[in-house]
């Protein structure tokens, strides 16, 4: 199986040729009575474009007709400046988000963002690593990374800024950092369809700036429920196959349980901020912090606590065997690592 989603990242130019499928001889009939001139050649119709006014038009005919509403429809758009390509089909629901949303694709398909660097420390409060976090890339394209990644969700790319996101923190990674510094870089596991080939990008990167795989953490970051559970073990393997740790983002949020994570058996689990923030005065978040370390102890997993801000935090949480910190208490998210380091 190939994932072709992941490779989806084409700017809609103002000419050029849509797609569509699957077709009738009854919706042929309805676009030629609306006039669009239509070539048809094995079961897919064609009809050329002279703005993104049209575009939009055809879509608006489309929704007009009962038959759109009985069969999903889908459609490759193809700018006259685009080079020969495999056609990439996309929901009629995702070309109209896309439309929608025009400007926070824009920055998706323009991939116009960085990774800033936030600093994870040791138990002696030494760095040994960071946390490749994406930003804009310039003040001039604002965004917020969730509602970025909500976009790409809504108009089936999420798949590609997920992939463009970690091969941008590996390159960050590879300008500014010395070996033996671990990266930990976020991935959505529901963007990662078919791991043996959508992760090829990553370690492909890893290997084109001579890095070393043992210095990179990916970690889980995910905003829904995971549903598909032996995907994610698919995905953890993959990455360990080649010589790669993984992490469990956001354990103790609701999402990320001790079950799953005695289930995946993650190299790095990281206790969530909402438990972390103001442990240090609440027994109820004291007790969920040590269920959780003791169970990463029966995997030999490393815990690191997140959001620190108050030393108190840190100290209780370092106290009961979190080997990592990470927090405003040292340091915040730059795009540059602090000078002078060395491992």
């Amino acid at each position: 199986m190939i994932c072709s989603s992941c490779g989806v990242g084409r700017p809609i130019e103002d000419n050029g040729v849509i797609s569509l499928r699957p077709i009738t001889s009854e919706f042929i009939s309805l676009l030629t009575q609306e006039g669009f001139q239509v070539i048809c050649d094995n079961h897919i119709c064609s009809v050329a474009y002279h703005s993104r006014a049209e575009i939009l038009e055809l879509i608006q005919c489309i929704r007009k007709t009962a038959w759109a509403d009985e069969s999903e429809m889908y459609m490759n758009i193809e700018g006259v400046k685009s080079l020969p390509d495999r056609p990439v089909w996309v929901s009629l629901a995702q070309m109209e988000a896309r439309f929608h949303h025009h400007g926070i694709v824009d920055i998706i398909v323009e991939e116009r963002f960085t990774s800033y660097m936030q600093p994870i420390v040791s138990h002696r409060e030494e760095v040994v690593g960071f946390e490749f976090l994406m930003r804009p890339s310039s003040a001039q394209y604002p965004f917020n990374p969730f509602e970025l990644f909500e976009i790409a969700r809504e108009t089936g790319l999420h798949s590609f800024l997920d992939r463009a996101a970690r091969i941008s923190a590996i390159e960050i990674s590879a300008l500014h950092l010395p070996r033996g510094f671990k990266r930990f870089i976020n991935f959505l596991p529901s963007s990662i369809y078919n791991p043996q080939y959508c992760l090829t990008h990553t370690f492909e990167a890893i290997e084109r700036h001579s890095l070393d795989p043992k210095d990179f953490v990916f970690e889980v970051v995910e905003t829904e429920q995971i549903h598909n559970m032996n995907n994610l073990v698919d995905i953890f393997d993959e990455y360990r196959k080649n010589g790669i740790s993984v992490a469990l983002d956001d354990v103790g949020s609701g999402y990320s349980t001790l079950a799953e994570m005695s289930r995946l058996k993650p190299d790095y689990v990281k206790i969530d901020r909402s438990l972390v923030d103001g442990s240090s005065r609440d027994k109820r978040k004291q007790q969920e912090i040590l269920n959780i370390i003791e169970r990463a102890k029966d995997f030999g997993g490393y815990v690191l606590a997140e959001g620190i801000e108050e030393r108190e935090d840190f100290e209780f949480c370092r106290a009961h065997g979190a080997a990592f910190a990470q927090g405003y208490l040292f340091g915040k998210p730059m795009p540059e690592p602090p000078q002078g380091l060395t491992q």
